[in-house]
């Protein structure tokens, strides 16, 4: 009698691992990723689930926490540890506390010849001498495969899952493959190298992409071991994987091979019990972003901060890439258009990105720290007036202006004030930038006259480095100064997903993005009306560069005079829209593409529903 097929694998009959550079290590956007999707992972393997990255003593120590395995992964680390390998195994500090092991790859540089060699004859890879991120991607990708060739030994047949983000992780892809371990594997391409470089170079990247020659245009940037890595590991896994449809077919172009699904990154989502909540939240952190607009403004002039929008945007310093230079065209056209009208509200529009900054500007430190003084004296005097109003109060009588402000009080705010102010024009940039002449940023302001003069209702204020609550100058972090703007400002020319737009809508900020964009591109797809919930995707694709900077000026402007009201009401909306960027709502194409890798792998049967390709969730009502 024929014994019957194993049953289908489940999770608590598998492992699950993933693999990428920056576990327990921020490099870039991965790590928010492979962070903030921990929760709903665990929901589903439980500790059948954990993460590998390489070991950094630095973060390792901020990050990790170690304690002890279970088998089989216990007995494997064992060996390893006999051949040399030393292995750390513990929780991340994260929510969640998933399991983690962290491999010190750099003792594999002793043999780095030999795994070159190996990766030459075994995949035809040739790799370049003294290339740091590619030695450490090779040293790091042969000793992951170390640890699964050994666990492979010790499972017993256990089914394992390993699933590999970017390309710094697909040298041990290669490696599984080659040896045909009993392991199903799943590469993910977040962007790929190629895109990246050449959409920062060529203004026609998404015209011309059809007629780029892959292999020449890797030589020709000096990626070729890189890109190579890429490639053949989306070659080599059993199912490949993207973020997005704009990325899926740049992937395919590329690298040879379409994604058989599409992995949309995910936040965790704080939903407020009540929905004044965060319009509190809002109204706190404008007040702190409003004090360094008056230190950084009103000593050369003033203007009503009640009358005034903030916007932003923020991200890596691509100038081009990340549509810094459309946003700060479209400010240009901005400035013109209020100019026209009698009375315009102000609009201050900041740039934060990461610039290589000598110091911060000496002026506008001054002129926080006269601000602050200004308001310590003012404070101060604030609860003397509170006293003395009291005791007149108590005593039956109305306190005489003389009794309130003194003569002495009358001569310290004066001299501060005259200390406050200052000659010249507020600076377009917060610190001293390391090549001020030739950044690019600063020389489109220039081009643009966008100098901060009084009659401009457009201020700009480029911020070249990161935000934190310790900032001398504005004093919050990230999260917190977003939701302190109005609206968040995001016109990519290059992004295979972009982590800024939905974290505004999290935050219940409205945003800008574009159809170039991989969150754009599923917006579109998935948000009815978007523009009157919050979400406005700029049209890039194909269009016009001066046709979109017309159209982004135009919503700024019509955004600019929206009613206090109406602006409450458009945050409301825009926050509802949150759901649909939780890991609790997309987590379910990752499982999908699991299931799909064991099966494939296994040979075992799966629910039909679990491994047909995962279109994009139904269109998404925020009112339901």
């Amino acid at each position: 009698m024929a014994s019957s097929p194993p049953p289908p694998p489940r999770p608590g009959r598998s492992l699950c691992f993933e693999v990428a550079w920056e576990v327990c290590q921020k490099v870039g956007g991965i790590y928010t990723v492979v962070k903030t999707k921990v929760p709903a992972m665990l929901e589903r393997w439980g500790d059948n689930y954990c993460l590998i990255g390489p070991y950094n003593p630095q973060t390792a120590a901020i990050e990790f926490e170690e304690t002890s395995a279970d088998e089989p992964v216990r007995s494997t680390l064992r060996e390893l540890k006999r051949a040399g390998i030393s292995c750390y195994f513990g929780r991340w500090l994260v929510p969640g506390k998933p399991k983690v092991l962290l491999l010190d790859h750099k003792i594999r540089h002793t043999t780095l010849d030999t795994d070159k060699f190996l990766l030459w004859q075994n995949h035809g890879i040739t790799t370049p001498r003294g290339d740091v991120e590619v030695n450490d991607a090779v040293s790091f990708g042969f000793t992951v495969f170390e640890f699964f060739k050994t666990l492979c030994e010790r499972a017993h047949g256990l089914p394992i899952l390993a699933h590999f983000h970017e390309w710094q992780s697909g040298v041990g892809l290669l490696r599984m493959a080659h040896h045909h371990l009993p392991v199903a594997t799943i590469f993910t391409t977040h962007a790929t190298l190629l895109g990246r470089y050449i959409a920062a170079s060529n203004p026609h990247f998404y015209e011309e992409m059809e007629h780029i020659d892959p292999a020449a245009a890797a030589q020709h940037y000096n990626i070729s071991a890189r890109y190579h890595i890429e490639r053949y590991a989306a070659h080599a896994a059993t199912v490949f994987t993207t973020v997005s449809e704009p990325t899926s077919r740049e992937a395919e172009k590329f690298l040879g091979r379409r994604p058989e699904f599409i992995l949309p990154n995910g936040l965790n989502v704080q939903r407020f019990t009540a929905l004044h909540e965060f319009q509190n939240l809002h109204s706190q952190y404008k007040e702190r972003i409003n004090e360094f607009v008056m230190g950084h403004f009103f000593p050369s002039y003033t203007f009503n901060l009640d009358r005034t929008i903030y916007l932003f945007t923020s991200g890596r310093y691509e100038y081009r890439n990340k549509g810094i230079d459309l946003f700060i065209e479209s400010l240009y056209h901005l400035n013109r258009r209020l100019k026209e009208m009698p009375n315009p509200p102000t609009v201050v529009a900041f740039i934060i990105t990461k610039a290589a900054v000598k110091n911060v500007n000496v002026g506008a430190m001054q002129s926080r720290l006269m601000l602050d003084e200004l308001t310590d004296l003012c404070s101060d005097f604030q609860k003397r007036i509170a006293q003395k109003v009291l005791a007149a109060a108590v005593n039956g009588r109305l306190p005489a202006y003389e009794d309130l402000i003194s003569n002495d009080f009358q001569v310290q705010l004066k001299r501060a004030t005259h200390a406050f102010k200052r000659n010249g024009l507020p600076s377009i940039v917060t610190h001293d930038l390391v090549d001020d002449a030739g950044d690019p940023v600063l020389q489109h302001l220039r081009h643009r006259e966008l100098f901060n003069q009084p009659s401009d209702p457009v201020k700009v204020v480029f911020h070249p480095d990161f935000l934190s609550a310790t900032n001398p100058l504005i004093g919050l972090d990230y999260e917190q100064f977003a939701r302190g703007c109005h609206l968040g400002v995001f016109p990519s020319y290059y992004e295979p997903w972009g982590y800024t737009p939905p974290e505004c809508i999290a935050l219940g900020i409205p945003t800008i993005t574009t159809d170039l964009s991989g969150f754009g591109d599923f917006a579109l797809k998935q948000m009815p009306e978007s523009e009157q919930n919050g979400v406005y995707v700029l049209r890039r694709q194909g269009v016009a560069t001066e046709q979109s900077i017309q159209a982004m000026a135009k919503h700024m402007f019509d955004f600019s005079l929206l009613s206090r009201r109406e602006r409450i009401e458009r945050r409301y909306r825009t926050e509802r829209l949150a759901d649909l960027f939780d890991w609790a709502t997309l987590v379910q194409h990752y499982h999908k593409a699991h299931d799909d890798a064991l099966q494939k792998k296994f040979k075992w049967e799966v629910p039909p529903e679990h491994v047909t390709h995962p279109q994009a969730p139904a269109v998404f009502d925020p009112w339901k």
